[in-house]
């Protein structure tokens, strides 16, 4: 947390988690040009700092944390466009990247549950 809030300083220059992801080079490019349309990937015109930082925070909480661990085992073995392992500890960094934005911001306690708000993984589950 605290390398987190070395690179981005004040959390309250943000209005939205999207912009810590470009911030960090976490976003989304398209490779494409007239009707080719190539691979997407992330842009890397951020802080590598930050970036290393959050991937370097994903791993072990993959390994030690049951909730992150079934959201990369969902991401890397669902149905329709699975992931592959780096894509999803990248995706995972994203997450991690809103969590810590909303703890901030919000000034509320971490619950574990805000991990899988919003996910397909907690939509299935509430459905079994």
């Amino acid at each position: 947390v605290a390398g987190f809030l070395f690179e981005v300083v004040d959390l309250s220059n943000y209005k939205h988690p999207r912009q810590i992801q470009k911030l960090a080079g976490l976003n989304l490019k398209e490779n494409s040009s007239g009707k080719h349309k190539g691979e997407t990937k992330i842009t890397k015109r951020g802080r590598a700092r930050l970036r290393g930082l959050l991937y370097r925070c994903v791993i072990p909480l993959v390994a030690k944390n049951p909730k992150i661990k079934a959201l990369h085992q969902y991401y890397t073995t669902r149905p329709e466009n699975s992931l592959k392992k780096k894509q999803s500890l990248v995706a995972l960094s994203c997450r991690l990247i809103r969590v810590m934005f909303a703890l901030g911001t919000k000034k509320t306690p971490y619950d574990g549950r805000m991990l899988l708000q919003n996910s397909s993984l907690n939509l299935l589950q509430e459905a079994a």
